[in-house]
């Protein structure tokens, strides 16, 4: 789901990354007002005209639509709200993170309420550490957590949904305790975009059939080798296009036996 005319690069980088990582068909929801400048910018990346909470949950009600993520430069405030609470009301696996993460800073238990309408259904989070005090905010203030393992982990099991703390040891935790910390992630993820091509890399699984879970904890792992691949001088742009290398070395590896 793309934001308005100043904000659509991070939902193109999204988008870039969910095509890369296997995903047959990538569309980008767009408001009116934007379309002609994704449309412009997207090649095999689809772009629909999307305005606002109703047209998108009419847009989604087409269950080939199986994935969707929300968040990246759509703006904070009652709008982002009602779009991700649309997206949840869906049959499709949701991932969120930027602004539609920061929307619901000021309404934590109304996220995690309507995620536990849905049982059974794939729920990423993609925080980043500021991100993660600001919708977690009672974990982060207390001193008595010993780790972000688990800070993580508990907060996964509050909201009901796999949270990916993101970071230069980036944890996925899902509820009930199940996690994965990542070693692979080189500094040259800390560059503007690169989380928003992670989201769409977890969404790009989830709509293959993978679990949120093991979504997340993949993508999470080829993020990293994504960067590492490209080395230094990355930018958010590269990311996608190294994985079909990681994934020609990953086939290699498999065929070696």
């Amino acid at each position: 789901m793309s934001g308005g005319p100043s904000s659509t690069g991070a939902a193109r980088l999204a988008a870039r990354g969910a095509l890369r990582a296997g995903a047959g068909l990538v569309t980008i929801a767009s408001p009116r007002e934007a379309l002609a400048i994704n449309a412009a910018a997207s090649l095999a990346v689809m772009v629909r005209p999307v305005d606002g909470a109703a047209e998108l949950r009419s847009f989604l009600a087409d269950k080939r639509r199986n994935a969707i993520v929300l968040g990246p430069g759509g703006g904070v405030g009652a709008a982002m709200q009602e779009q991700v609470l649309a997206a949840l009301a869906s049959q499709a696996a949701v991932v969120l993170d930027a602004d539609a993460l920061t929307s619901f800073a000021d309404a934590p238990r109304k996220l995690a309420s309507e995620i536990g309408k849905r049982p059974g259904q794939d729920v990423v989070l993609t925080p980043h550490e500021g991100e993660f005090s600001r919708i977690f905010n009672n974990i982060s203030k207390k001193t008595n957590f010993n780790s972000k393992l688990e800070k993580t982990r508990l907060a996964a099991d509050l909201c009901g949904a796999v949270v990916v703390h993101k970071g230069a040891d980036t944890v996925v935790a899902a509820p009930g305790g199940r996690a994965a910390i990542a070693n692979n992630g080189p500094p040259s993820l800390a560059t503007a975009g690169s989380g928003d091509v992670l989201a769409g890399i977890v969404a790009g699984l989830m709509a293959q059939g993978m679990h949120a879970f093991d979504a997340a904890s993949a993508a999470v792992w080829l993020h990293g080798e994504a960067a590492a691949e490209f080395g230094a001088g990355l930018i958010a742009e590269d990311l996608p296009e190294m994985l079909p290398a990681v994934y020609q070395r990953l086939f290699a590896d498999l065929a070696r036996g």
